[in-house]
């Protein structure tokens, strides 16, 4: 009883000071938050997740950030950077997968660095360059407006490509990201539409617009986006049916898709659409 009675008393102890252990610890927000930036890019997912310092009234490069010494491009730990799929950054094909980004500002030069090696938290000294996986340089530019907290963002983007762009203070450095998207898309085309057996309208659509839109072959893009509309017609399909018979000179055909997009739309409410329909009609009227 007396050695029960002594465990007792232990864990009651151990209790309260496990307690107020607990108690004692006060969350805070952190001086240079976590953030996570995500953008697709093609047909890829790019994200990275980096901690985010801000000015404070400091001067920050060739200060806060030493010229001509490794960063780990935000603070606490390393910038991480990942893709789904392979990319090509500055003309370097870099395969999928996570990457510590580490950059080497300079006043007139940037050196940017994409490492093997994502476990090295906030070491940048203890980093191999033998596990560096791309290394180039960029020209840092002056921003038009300060940035307080350290941003990294997407610019620029188009179908395949994007800048990653890294601001702060009014010092912006962008580099180029491309993604393979046309042999992705024509495989799922072969694929789907032109071996496929049971090819959806929505399929027919897409791929017509994909050869519309990059300039493939235009007859090709008519023959699907007619049968897209054969049985399941919508004014945005049908509005794109009238371009692509307008691009082949068949304005005649090209009126009359736009005028049955334009009821569609009308009915469903779409005024943008009654608006480009009605532009289009006129265009092409003075074409027949």
């Amino acid at each position: 009883m007396k050695n029960l009675k002594t465990g007792l008393v232990v864990a009651f102890a151990a209790t309260v000071f496990c307690t107020s252990q607990v108690n004692a610890q006060i969350s805070m927000p952190a001086a240079s938050p976590l953030g996570t930036v995500s953008q697709r890019v093609g047909l890829t997912d790019i994200s990275v997740k980096y901690s985010r310092p801000s000015t404070k009234g400091r001067k920050v490069f060739g200060d806060v950030v030493a010229y001509g010494k490794g960063w780990r491009t935000g603070a606490n730990n390393a910038t991480l950077i990942s893709f789904s799929d392979e990319v090509t950054i500055e003309g370097t094909k870099v395969p999928a997968g996570e990457y510590a980004l580490y950059t080497i500002p300079a006043e007139n030069e940037w050196t940017v660095v994409l490492n093997k090696n994502t476990k090295l938290g906030g070491s940048v000294a203890d980093y191999k360059t033998a596990e560096d996986v791309v290394r180039f340089k960029v020209k840092p530019g002056k921003a038009e407006d300060r940035t307080e907290t350290f941003t990294i963002n997407f610019a620029d983007l188009t179908p395949a490509t994007a800048n990653l762009e890294m601001l702060w203070d009014k010092t912006s450095v962008k580099f180029k990201i491309a993604t393979e998207v046309e042999s992705k898309v024509m495989a799922q085309i072969q694929e789907k539409v032109i071996n496929g057996k049971d090819a959806t309208p929505a399929m027919y659509a897409s791929a017509a617009v994909y050869y519309f839109e990059n300039n493939k072959d235009p007859k090709q893009a008519q023959d699907w986006i007619r049968k897209a509309n054969e049985k399941d017609p919508k004014f945005w399909n049908l509005h794109t049916q009238a371009k692509i018979e307008a691009k082949n000179k068949d304005y005649k055909a090209a009126i009359k898709s736009a005028e049955k997009s334009k009821e569609l739309a009308k009915a469903a409410g779409n005024d943008d659409y009654v608006k480009m329909n009605d532009e289009k009609i006129a265009e092409w009227k003075k074409l027949k």
